[in-house]
């Protein structure tokens, strides 16, 4: 019988972490080691979700396996890991499981990374085509070690899944490359189908919840893409019950229609262990509601809104609807 899971950081691969490690979050989170523990609320009903164990969903795993693969719904725990597995929906991440920064919010492991893994985009082309993907997202940790920040890895992906699978359709979620010159360009010069940069939360929240990132920078990426290429789709989402008010929210969707992204995303913050950043409250669905209804009206193209929402959820469906969306605002 499916249960449900209220506890939806500790999925799949991230058992076989936990497994291995006396204390899970002082393995992956050494920088959190010494933070005093915050409570972990209890999730309500509208958050949980049945748990993975399909035949499907064993089948993407054993690919992503078999590849050798990293993906972000199992190293950053996302509660949909069930449902979206289970129709071989993967969002592959790329360079490595280790990130050179250390978000409050975020559950993929801080340290130093290994090298690049030179096969890998060979290896992501592969599990594309063995999927029979449609559309794919692929994103990566954060590589400040790397010069370019690992543009060029990203731009080596697309063209190894556009050689193995020409059909795909494909959606970058990128780091955003803070300091690294010309590493925006180079992917956008790759032409993938989507360019999504998450802002993650508002601008207030950024010192403690994204200290290692910076808000008008990472608009400005967004913002850069439009300037190279207009016609390519843009995308970004940020979570909230991180302690935001509504109108930080409102003006954030403001400041991304200043850059013309066409795509939001709004989704709940689960806080991952007791020394992740604390919540500060589950959003209602009827104010996701409210926020879809403002984010449409302030000329985005799509929009997803609800507490499930991640930014790779539902992204083949919500890629072919802003296709639409556009068509029919330019009247074709």
């Amino acid at each position: 019988m499916a249960t449900l899971l209220d506890n939806t950081a500790e999925l799949s691969r991230s058992e076989v972490i936990k497994a291995g490690a006396t204390d899970r979050s002082q393995q992956r989170h050494p920088e959190k080691a010494n933070r005093p523990d915050g409570q972990i609320l209890r999730k309500p009903s509208w958050i949980r979700v049945k748990a993975p164990g399909s035949a499907m969903f064993k089948e993407t795993n054993r690919i992503m396996r078999d590849n050798n693969l990293v993906t972000v719904c199992e190293e950053a725990g996302c509660p949909n890991i069930g449902e979206c597995w289970s129709k071989k929906h993967a969002t592959m991440m790329i360079m490595g499981d280790t990130c050179t920064r250390a978000c409050a919010f975020c559950n993929i492991k801080t340290g130093m990374p290994n090298p690049l893994d030179k096969q890998e985009p060979y290896n992501v082309g592969q599990s594309v085509k063995q999927l029979g993907l449609n559309h794919v997202v692929i994103t990566s940790v954060d590589r400040d070690d790397l010069a370019d920040g690992g543009a060029q890895h990203f731009v080596e992906v697309i063209q190894a899944i556009r050689e193995a699978s020409p059909h795909t359709t494909i959606e970058v979620l990128t780091p955003d490359f803070l300091r690294k010159e010309g590493a925006v360009e180079a992917v956008v010069a790759a032409k993938p189908d989507v360019f999504n940069h998450n802002l993650e939360t508002v601008p207030s929240k950024y010192l403690k919840v994204r200290p290692g990132a910076r808000y008008f920078h990472s608009l400005r990426i967004l913002q850069q893409v439009k300037e190279i290429d207009p016609n390519m789709f843009t995308k970004s989402g940020i979570m909230v019950g991180l302690g935001e008010e509504r109108y930080e929210v409102l003006q954030v969707m403001d400041d991304m229609r200043a850059a013309n992204i066409d795509f939001i995303t709004i989704g709940q913050y689960l806080q991952p262990t007791k020394k992740h950043y604390q919540i500060d409250r589950f959003v209602t669905p009827d104010e996701f509601k409210s926020f879809e209804r403002m984010a449409k009206v302030k000329g985005f193209l799509m929009v997803s809104s609800s507490p499930l929402t991640r930014s790779s959820f539902h992204a083949g469906d919500d890629f072919a609807e802003l296709k639409k969306n556009r068509y029919a605002k330019l009247g074709i």
